[in-house]
């Protein structure tokens, strides 16, 4: 069994922007966000550098075998860089590319292809607190603004990695993006987060129709989702109450091989460690059956990223799947 990251970051430093204002890394983990700041890695080094050789390390000490690199206006775009890595660990990553479609258009994405040839992906942070959408409030995703861009992905066969932040929110453009997977049939996209999951998923009827209509765009052929971040999601309910629900909910509604695991390392480190981001998600799909499983962790992400059929080429259900 091959265990895929569905969902890591590398950088060299932190220099990003988002609605709050400018993002700098400081020292030992924090980073300056607009007038405040915030702890995003753990304590353990004077510079917040989260590079491949300590993401490879984890993964050794978990067993995690491959991951994939993606980054957004947080971090601060580092094309180049995670290309290198992307191309001297061929073996254990796949590299997503980023660039700002309003500010930078259809140049800022050529040149972003230009410096990543080995891209296999384009990651599109639209989320409110830490993306796109919070930067441009009234941005929509289906609007003729952005055709050439979901062409472009089309064209060169590269996944779609998005992050529609959290439900309600400014950049949960549900329709949109089922437009778009529509229009574009052949256009592999993956939902980050799962939807965004919360307690009040579990607790509001309202609020969980609002994620499961989300989580529906999985009936789409080309549509996944990545569970990166599920466990801080629902670090302050005892046990992580309500996340057993909402995994269950989403293999019953669209199946275990709509789903891939996903960890947001490093700056999800601060609440758990790496093998608990993997057990955590692990434990509460033990309904699952072992070729479910095996699924999830990595048996799916190999089709979509890496297109490698053999690992298992046709989509199925999981043992409680509809």
């Amino acid at each position: 069994m091959t265990t895929i990251d569905a969902h890591a970051h590398v950088f060299p430093r932190i220099r990003g922007r988002i609605g709050d204002g400018p993002v700098v890394g400081l020292q030992y983990g924090r980073a300056a966000v607009g007038d405040g700041s915030v702890q995003i890695l753990p304590p353990l080094n004077a510079h917040v550098v989260h590079n491949p050789l300590m993401l490879i390390a984890a993964m050794d000490l978990v067993g995690v075998d491959r991951a994939v690199l993606l980054q957004g206006p947080f971090y601060g775009y580092c094309n180049t860089y995670v290309n290198a890595a992307a191309t001297e660990y061929r073996d254990r990553f796949a590299a997503a590319i980023a660039s700002d479609p309003w500010k930078d258009g259809r140049r800022g994405f050529e040149k972003a292809c230009k410096v990543a040839a080995a891209a296999r992906a384009f990651k599109l942070e639209f989320s409110e607190r830490t993306g796109l959408s919070g930067l441009y409030r009234g941005a929509l995703l289906g609007t003729a603004e952005l055709a050439w861009l979901w062409e472009e992905l089309d064209a060169r066969q590269m996944v779609l990695v998005i992050d529609l932040g959290h439900i309600g929110g400014l950049g949960y453009q549900t329709e949109a993006v089922r437009a778009v997977a529509a229009r574009h049939p052949n256009l592999r996209i993956v939902i980050a987060h799962l939807a965004q999951p919360s307690p009040a998923v579990v607790r509001d009827r309202k609020t969980r129709n609002a994620w499961l209509d989300q989580v529906s765009l999985g009936l789409l052929e080309n549509v996944w989702f990545d569970t990166a971040s599920l466990p801080a999601y629902f670090a302050r309910e005892p046990s992580y109450r309500g996340l057993a629900d909402c995994l269950r909910w989403a293999v019953e509604a669209i199946g275990s091989d709509r789903i891939m695991w996903g960890s947001d390392i490093p700056a999800t480190l601060p609440g758990a460690t790496y093998q608990q981001l993997h057990d955590v998600v692990a434990e509460r799909l033990a309904f699952l059956d072992s070729a479910s499983r095996q699924r999830v962790f990595g048996g799916t992400a190999l089709r979509v990223f890496w297109g490698e059929t053999g690992a298992d080429p046709k989509r199925g259900r999981s043992a409680i799947g509809r």
